[in-house]
């Protein structure tokens, strides 16, 4: 079932020379960067989940059975595969067994649904998925049986567990296959295709398919390894979701494979589950959010359990309070460390040798050198240092355009996401003094739950579709724990009702992502406008703060 090779918007010949000529482009490939990783250090410790423990060597072993089997599946070069699975060690081995066959792994979430998952298998045309059987409750077996009859691309649902009618146990291709085709070498992969497809954040309806090279990919998490200081004794726990970026090589993941160190996938976020397992695999660097680290500060995990080993907690997703910051250095005694970015490319980190006011207040600087940025206005004329604008952003692990084939609105989105000389647009405001970024928040209409992106276009898009609504407005409202949620502002048709549960039970039934529904609901007569006519949504986040602060 092998694809045409997939590639992705080329960097210009002038720029793709100069990478490969200083080393930054190594001409390898993802799961061949880990393979070599295994030559050099087969007997450390590589993956700990659970009761499972892989050395290099066990885990090199376990994705080329794999591999075989997806090569016997079918799978080839070039095939994308929509990849759904939580935290668990079989992530890991699907993962890099995809990518060592050349197939591409679109990384869906495990909150994602009926919409986002078909949206996903749509603009990607992918040929197979890969999901769990159950977890948290959700029976993906039944969601994927629903998709697998509207998408006749759709040829294999892989699942890990116990699979349903017309689909495939993941155990099974682990099984010895003598007859199976040979792997492809992996010294013919071609380094500048596809290893992997991320998510953009979604500030305009569905998310975009971010398409990463192996050559940047692998960059990324080597850059972002060396800024966190990683190194062979490095014991990374994984928390949050692997299939996002930050957790999958910025530097997590593929940044800890790259330095040789162990990743420990954490059995949950329950404080009492990640410190017990902190305690005893000794864990150095543990990668969280503003949501966590907060809960963490306001109770006693830090005097329950013995910590000497953790020397950093890093933050991603939201930006943490410097208070937030200087407050976990002194109680969990360890170095915080601030990344900021995106999916698209361009990382941010602080140091661990930062001075202070660095350390504890910005967003850090770009992991490599050659990482071009500029803030400008919104005539996109640069700003002199210290003024806010949009932070604009080009270099060698940054993409120069979204994945367009099967995704009708992907080339619209690329004309006004990137500029006509290869900057990609991040959509932040911020003030940069030398390379050091302190973001101020977003240009467009987002909302930042805890770290997971909430286009405020697409759920006004399905609650408009209420038979009750009239008009509706989204906007963030403060948070101390998640720093926002959603509110819906609803003005409702003449004589009609709606309550939040009414409301709820209606998106729910649309088969959304859980974290995307509203958690307020806001019914109105009008919504404020301009003298031109537009709703001033700054007025409605005002009122709903207002709203909250006054019921305390």
């Amino acid at each position: 079932m092998s694809a045409p090779s997939a590639r992705a918007a080329p960097w210009p010949d002038a720029a793709a020379a100069a990478y490969r000529r200083d080393g930054l482009w190594e001409g390898i490939g993802v799961a061949a960067m880990v393979a070599r990783t295994a030559l050099a250090r087969g007997d450390h410790l590589a993956v700990v989940a659970d009761d499972r423990r892989l050395t290099y060597a066990a885990l090199i072993d376990e994705v080329e059975r794999l591999a075989v089997g997806f090569v016997a599946l079918g799978l080839g070069s070039g095939d994308r595969v929509v990849v759904q699975l939580p935290n668990i060690v079989e992530f890991v081995t699907v993962y890099l067994a995809l990518n060592r066959i050349g197939a591409i792994p679109v990384m869906a979430l495990r909150a994602h649904r009926h919409l986002e998952v078909r949206h996903f298998l749509r603009a990607s045309g992918a040929v197979a998925y890969v999901i769990p059987d159950v977890a948290g409750r959700f029976d993906y077996r039944d969601m994927a049986r629903a998709l697998q009859h509207e998408f006749a691309t759709l040829a294999h649902v892989i699942v890990v567990g116990e699979a349903g009618l017309g689909q495939v146990a993941l155990r099974t291709l682990l099984e010895a296959r003598r007859d199976a085709p040979p792997l492809p070498d992996p010294d013919a992969l071609d380094p500048s295709g596809i290893s992997t497809m991320l998510l953009s954040g979604g500030t305009t309806s569905m998310s975009k398919l971010i398409p990463r090279t192996h050559d940047d990919y692998v960059l990324n998490a080597r850059l972002c390894g060396a800024a966190a200081g990683f190194r062979a004794d490095t014991v990374f726990m994984a928390m949050l979701p692997l299939g996002h970026n930050y957790n999958l090589a910025s530097p997590g993941l593929l940044g800890t494979f790259y330095y040789g160190g162990t990743v420990v996938i954490a059995p949950s976020t329950d404080a009492d589950a990640v410190f017990a397992t902190v305690e005893r695999e000794r864990v150095t660097v543990l990668a969280a959010a503003v949501p966590l680290i907060a809960g963490w500060l306001n109770g006693d995990v830090a005097e329950r359990y013995d910590l000497r080993s953790l020397r950093v907690v890093q933050n991603g997703g939201a930006r943490l309070p410097p208070e937030l910051r200087t407050r976990l250095r002194e109680r969990f005694g360890c170095t915080p460390q601030e990344i900021y970015g995106t999916a698209e490319g361009l990382i941010n980190m602080t140091r661990l040798d930062d001075p202070d006011p660095v350390l504890l207040e910005s967003s850090g600087s770009p992991v490599g050198d050659q990482d071009e940025i500029k803030v400008v206005d919104d005539l996109d004329r640069e700003v002199a240092d210290g003024e806010a604008g949009e932070l604009l952003t080009r270099g060698p692990y940054t993409i120069r355009g979204y994945w367009t084939h099967g995704d009708d609105g992907a080339a619209q989105k690329n004309r006004e996401a990137f500029t006509a000389d290869g900057y990609y647009r991040m959509g932040d405001i911020v003030r940069k003094y030398g390379r050091q970024i302190h973001t101020e928040g977003r240009r467009k209409d987002l909302i930042n739950r805890g770290g997971e992106k909430i286009s405020c276009e697409e759920v006004e898009n399905l609650i408009c579709g209420h038979p009750a609504v009239q008009g509706v407005v989204l906007v963030a409202m403060p948070d101390p724990i998640f720093g926002e949620k959603a509110c819906a502002c609803v003005i409702t048709k003449p004589a009609a009702t709606l309550d939040f549960d009414g409301l709820i039970a209606y998106l729910r039934a649309r088969q959304i992502a859980s974290f995307k529904l509203p958690e307020r609901l806001e019914l109105m007569d009008a919504f404020p406008v301009s003298p031109v006519g537009k709703i001033m949504k700054r007025e409605l986040r005002d009122l709903v703060a207002a709203k909250l602060a006054s019921e305390g």
